[in-house]
């Protein structure tokens, strides 16, 4: 793997509950297309994370991994570029989960947000688990043992990230030595680029020296925007400015994602939980149902009252699937009362079916060749594992866990 691949590193993964929705598409699956051809990816099935809620009946997990899978590759992931695994099969996921767990204090994931959230949310289900409890520390390993630069999340979704960069920076405190470190770093300080390299040096001075917070921000943002440093000297670059070690398990940033709202047949977001989707593999005839009977703005009780399409969840699909021509249409008209709601539906229906058409026919080459969706696993699986490997073996070392003995 090159320098740059290393730098540039991303990792995400979903928790499988079967065949996915358009909410899933936009809100996630989209913005993975795109980016597996700027990044070095790894897309994964969180099959161990389906169990920290719905560990009392797990006989649906396999078809539920089988269709999101196959979801995934007809919506445009591609295994060619991206690596595409099960979380299962790569045990390193639940080594380095125990390892984390006997320095993770039990107050940080006692105060993880959604953790009361979901327990009052789930009210009906047993949740007074090690493993929901645990779950965000599961999450913190997914993420580190891959050792990504970037993690893709919404802002939403920023205090999830933050609880894997507070446990790695405390594996890195309490492990980070690093044999010869002095001179590592300085190798990779000569990797930046002549100039660069000395305007780091001294901007490190100036913060060691004199305690000037200013150059300090200034080395961070010069080290973090280099891209043809590998991940592990650009955290001997930050740790040598701050006098601190090597991060074993460096910390991931935050890449952050616009999504489009994404609006279910009720008006709510788009969710299973809600009963409110439209599938990405739905019958087209199912679909154009669906959208016929979607709810409209509430103030239009008559063909003839003016609306606001601002109020109306079908103008955010607008926003979505059709073009600047036909949103000035839907606009006009429907503030003016010269289009009705079945006629403001109708281009949206055709744009969503033929999407759910598309998906469908790609979708069949892999519903027919359950070896090729296979192969993809295990290959993808095999390339996951020897990068967990490279992490493990690391880790080991600086816990004094290794066998060679």
């Amino acid at each position: 793997m090159s320098a740059n691949a290393a730098a540039r590193r991303v990792l995400s993964g979903m928790r499988p509950t079967g065949a996915l929705h358009l909410g899933n598409y936009h809100g996630a699956l989209a913005n993975w297309i795109e980016l597996q051809y700027q990044y070095e990816c790894f897309f994964f099935v969180a099959d161990w994370h389906a169990l920290t809620t719905d560990y009392n009946d797990t006989s649906r997990l396999p078809t539920y991994i089988h269709e999101m899978l196959i979801d995934w590759l007809a919506a445009g992931v591609n295994p060619g570029v991206a690596t595409v695994f099960v979380q299962s099969h790569v045990p390193e996921h639940a080594e380095l989960h125990l390892l984390l767990s006997m320095i993770t204090p039990l107050g940080w994931l006692e105060r993880v947000p959604t953790y009361k959230d979901q327990q009052a949310e789930l009210r009906e289900k047993d949740l007074a688990t090690y493993g929901f409890l645990g779950y965000p520390l599961l999450q913190s390993a997914d993420i580190l043992v891959y050792r990504p630069a970037f993690v893709p999340v919404g802002e939403d979704q920023v205090a999830h990230v933050e609880i894997t960069r507070e446990v790695a920076r405390r594996f890195n405190h309490v492990y980070g030595g690093e044999p010869d470190f002095e001179a590592k770093a300085e190798k990779a300080a000569k990797s930046l680029g002549g100039k660069m390299a000395t305007q780091y040096r001294q901007l490190r001075r100036e913060f060691q020296q004199a305690g000037d917070q200013s150059a300090l921000g200034k080395a961070r943002a010069l080290v973090l925007a280099n891209n043809r440093i590998t991940v592990a000297d650009r955290e001997r670059l930050l740790g040598w400015l701050e006098g601190s070690g090597v991060s074993v398990l460096p910390e991931p940033q935050v890449l952050l994602t616009k999504a489009p709202k994404v609006p279910g047949l009720d008006g709510r977001k788009m969710s299973k939980s809600y009963g409110n989707t439209i599938g990405l593999r739905e019958d087209p005839d199912s679909v154009a149902k669906k959208l016929k009977t979607m709810q409209t703005d509430p103030a239009r009780v008559r063909r003839t009252d003016p609306g606001d399409p601002e109020k109306c969840p079908v103008w955010d699909l607008h926003k979505i699937y059709s073009d600047e021509a036909t949103r000035d249409w839907v606009y006009k008209g429907c503030r003016s009362a010269g289009i009705g709601c079945i006629e403001c539906k109708q281009p949206v229906i055709e744009k969503v079916v033929e999407f759910v058409t598309g998906m469908r026919k790609r979708a069949q080459e892999y519903e027919d060749n359950p070896d090729l969706l296979r192969t993809i696993v295990v290959e993808g699986g095999e390339k996951a594992r020897e990068a967990a490997r490279d992490t493990m073996d690391e880790v080991r070392r600086v816990m004094h866990l290794r066998a060679d003995l």
